[in-house]
C-alpha cells in the first residue's frame, strides 16, 4: 500500500506504521504534510510552555546510557533549595509561562515525597493556583502519587524509553524492572494524573519493529502526553561504547521527526513535546518538530549555577543560558515554526479533558 493510502485511513497495521517509519523523499514530505494538518485541525496552532525546574541530580538508578547515573562519579551533585525553586517558579508565573515541571533524579524516601509536596504547596500558593504543575520524578509508590496530586500537581512524565523488555533489560541493571516501569504508569492513571511517557529513538539494537511496537503501546495505555527524543551518548556510561554500529545522529533526528509525525496521526488530541535533545543535533530540531506534531515547548529555568550538571547526553544545548534568554530565544522560536505561545494558559491535554468529561 502507498503512503497516501495509508494517511487516509482511520486505523493502522503495525506493518502501515513500519511503512510510515521507513518512507523517505516525497513520500516521507506527505507524512509531514499530513501529521502538520491534524495537529492544527486537533490541538490548533498554539504552543504551551513548561517552564523546567532540574531539582537535582541524584538519582538512586544506574540506568546505561544516563549522564546522572548513580555510578558516575564524574557528575557534581546538587539539590537546588526550596527557595531557589521558588524563585524560578515566580520567574516562570512573571513571565506568563502556564506551566512548570519539576525534574528530577529518582529518589524514594520521606524525606523526598515531602519535600516535592511542600514545593508543590508553595508553587501554589505563589501563584494563587494558576500555574500547572507537571511533575517527572521517576518510579514511586501509589502512596506518593496520590499526596503529590492531592498537593497540588496534575500531570506526570515518566519515560518507558523502549517498550521492549528484552531492549530494556540491556539498557539497565538486573534490579531496573520494565514490569515495574508499567505498573508505575498505570498508577498514575489511577490516581488521576494527565500521564506521559516516551522513548529514546536510535538505541543500540534497536529497530524499526521496536519502534512501531512503542506507538502501538502508546496508543494501548492511552496516554494523554508524551516526551521523546533521539538517543544521544554520554560518554561516561557504559552504553558509550556500544555506538559502534548505530544509526547516525543525523538519522535518528530524522527517525524522531517521522515518530512525533506518526503517533500525532495516530494519537491526534494528546500533547507532544519538543524536546531539546533535537536542538543538540540540529541547530532549529525543535521548531521542525513544532511545525510537524508537537504543541509543547519547555524552557530551562533552572539557576544557572546547576545548568551544567545536569547533563542526561553530551552537548545539552543551553546550558550557559540565563532564564531571560531562555525565554526570549522560545519566542523567536516559536514563531519560526510559525506558531505562537499560549501565555498563561496551562495547555492541558485535549485527549485527557475528553475522557474526563464524556
Amino acid at each position: 500500500m502507498k503512503i497516501n493510502e495509508i494517511l487516509n485511513k482511520s486505523g493502522f497495521t503495525k506493518d502501515e506504521l513500519i511503512a510510515m517509519l521507513r518512507c523517505t523523499g516525497s513520500d516521507r514530505d506527505l507524512l509531514l504534510k499530513k501529521s502538520s494538518e491534524i495537529k492544527k485541525q486537533q490541538v490548533g496552532n498554539k504552543v504551551y510552555l513548561r517552564g523546567l525546574i532540574e531539582l537535582t541530580n541524584q538519582c538512586a538508578k544506574n540506568c546505561y546510557y544516563c549522564g546522572i547515573r548513580h555510578d558516575n562519579d564524574k557528575v557534581n551533585r546538587y539539590f537546588i533549595s526550596d527557595e531557589e525553586v521558588l524563585d524560578a517558579a515566580r520567574f516562570a508565573f512573571n513571565n506568563r509561562y502556564g506551566s512548570i515541571v519539576i525534574q528530577s533524579g529518582e529518589i524514594q524516601n520521606e524525606w523526598f515525597t515531602r519535600k516535592i509536596e511542600l514545593l508543590i504547596l508553595g508553587i501554589k500558593h505563589l501563584s494563587g493556583g494558576k500555574l500547572g504543575i507537571t511533575l517527572s520524578c521517576g518510579e514511586q509508590t501509589e502512596e506518593t502519587y496520590r499526596r503529590w496530586f492531592d498537593a497540588g500537581a496534575h500531570r506526570y512524565l515518566l519515560r518507558i524509553e523502549t517498550s521492549n523488555p528484552e531492549l530494556y533489560a540491556k539498557l539497565h541493571p538486573a534490579d531496573h524492572e520494565w514490569n515495574r516501569r508499567i505498573e508505575c504508569l498505570r498508577l498514575l492513571k489511577k490516581c488521576g494524573y494527565q500521564t506521559g511517557t516516551g522513548v529514546m529513538i536510535g538505541l543500540p539494537g534497536q529497530t524499526v519493529d521496536d519502534l512501531a511496537n512503542d506507538l502501538l503501546f502508546m496508543k494501548e495505555i492511552d496516554i494523554d502526553m508524551c516526551g521523546m527524543g533521539p538517543y544521544i551518548e554520554h560518554e561516561y556510561t557504559p552504553l558509550f561504547s556500544a555506538n559502534k554500529d548505530m544509526l547516525s545522529l543525523h538519522k535518528r533526528f530524522d527517525l524522531t521527526l517521522k515518530m512525533i509525525a506518526v503517533l500525532r496521526i495516530l494519537m491526534p488530541d494528546i500533547n507532544i513535546a519538543s524536546t531539546t535533545a533535537l536542538q543538540a543535533i540540529d541547530k532549529i530540531g525543535r521548531e521542525k518538530a513544532l511545525k510537524i506534531g508537537a504543541n509543547i515547548l519547555m524552557p530551562n529555568i533552572t539557576p544557572g549555577k546547576y545548568r551544567d550538571e545536569y547533563k542526561l547526553y553530551q552537548n545539552k544545548p543551553c546550558t550557559d543560558e540565563s532564564p531571560e534568554d531562555c525565554g526570549k530565544c522560545i519566542e523567536a522560536r516559536v514563531r519560526l515554526a510559525g506558531c505562537e505561545i499560549g501565555y498563561e494558559e496551562w495547555g492541558d491535554s485535549k485527549h485527557y479533558l475528553k475522557i474526563k468529561f464524556s
